[in-house]
């Protein structure tokens, strides 16, 4: 399956498509989020993906008042918090024409239909679906209905959640992205479940399946994803892993990003064609290392071959020993040397059998 973002081809024999999660790692600083494209867009990096929020229309009053303090905390109630990380629309279109201007692609998860509204006006090559609002139809039927590709994120909920949500999504869409997901900032290596990759595969072949990764352990594990068939993958990415911020542990720094980047094009040269050949480069070390049927004493011309005149030894440059039964009951048609490879024309291979019962 390949589908296009914007001018890029996602999907089967096409390179990895890596997106930079951004989401909240500004910290609600406009130069924050410009430095973070600056640097996406340095490392090589396809995409960055920002979330886009409309707080009164996606939190109750109560959660907004709900107290909220920790080191990663932005203010003293939840709504403070979420509204602290927020951009102003200025921003967003002042990163879209920056994000365009460094030739990375720029979009969001929109979090409800009013941020959708927006994301489309900005012309987003795609719509990113949290995992949160894999429930969420009614968003998923509206942002399907813009006609952008549907990433859709598959974290804290059950096959049978994305397999509904996928369902929505396709009735006005055939674009999609379907990426496996662990909602957990950040999770254990053992928490990966990596397994659900070729699951997913084979389970919506109409789809392209990608991985979202919130690891500790650096770039090893979305690495692997790649092996098992994610044709994206999406990391959160930091200036600096330590900042305050609910999700920069969780992140790669762009120096990871860059070893990401590079291990995935290693990895995806490495894992070939799946058709099994001789290699050019494989011919001299065969002809060295492999074997051929080898005289294991003199054997002189018109002599029948038995099966104790022969061994096998390297050079593999004549007969194969895979063919020693079909030497056996030969006739030797000139004198054959003790330790010399058998030479094709050394038998008589058209009516040997015969001549050794009429002799």
């Amino acid at each position: 399956m390949i589908i296009s973002i914007g001018r890029r081809d996602i999907g089967e024999d096409q390179p990895c498509y890596i997106v930079a999660e951004i989401g909240l790692n500004h910290n609600g600083s406009v130069d924050i989020a410009r430095n973070l494209i600056h640097e996406a867009a340095r490392v090589g990096i396809d995409a960055v993906k920002l979330q886009k929020r409309s707080i009164a229309d996606v939190l109750t009053h109560e959660h907004l008042e709900q107290p909220y303090s920790g080191p990663n905390s932005y203010g003293t109630t939840y709504g403070q918090h979420r509204a602290a990380l927020e951009l102003s629309e200025v921003a967003w279109r002042e990163l879209r024409d920056h994000s365009v201007s460094v030739e990375v692609q720029f979009f969001a998860s929109p979090w409800d239909i009013k941020s959708a509204d927006f994301l489309a006006d900005l012309d987003v090559p795609a719509f990113k679906v949290a995992s949160g609002d894999v429930t969420n139809l009614p968003l998923l039927r509206h942002i399907a209905c813009k006609g952008k590709p549907v990433i859709l994120s598959t974290g804290m909920c059950t096959l049978d959640e994305v397999d509904e949500a996928v369902a929505v999504v396709s009735q006005h869409n055939d674009r999609i992205v379907v990426l496996h997901c662990v909602s957990t900032y950040p999770f254990d290596d053992e928490l990966a479940n990596l397994r659900m990759i070729p699951v997913l595969v084979r389970r919506y072949p109409h789809a392209v399946i990608g991985y979202s990764g919130h690891e500790k352990s650096g770039h090893v594990i979305s690495v692997a994803a790649v092996v098992l068939g994610a044709k994206v993958i999406e990391r959160h990415l930091t200036l600096d892993r330590t900042m305050r911020g609910p999700d920069h542990a969780a992140s790669l720094e762009p120096r990871g990003f860059e070893y990401l980047i590079e291990n995935v094009h290693k990895v995806e040269v490495a894992l070939g064609t799946g058709e099994k050949c001789i290699l050019d480069s494989e011919v001299p070390i065969r002809a060295k290392l492999a074997k051929s049927v080898v005289s294991s004493c003199d054997i002189p011309a018109g002599k029948v071959i038995t099966e104790d005149m022969l061994t096998v030894k390297s050079p593999g440059t004549g007969i194969m020993p895979k063919d020693l039964d079909n030497v056996c009951g030969r006739i030797a048609q000139f004198d054959v040397p003790d330790d010399t490879l058998l030479p094709m024309e050394a038998m008589d291979w058209i009516v040997a059998n015969e001549r050794a019962a009429d002799g």
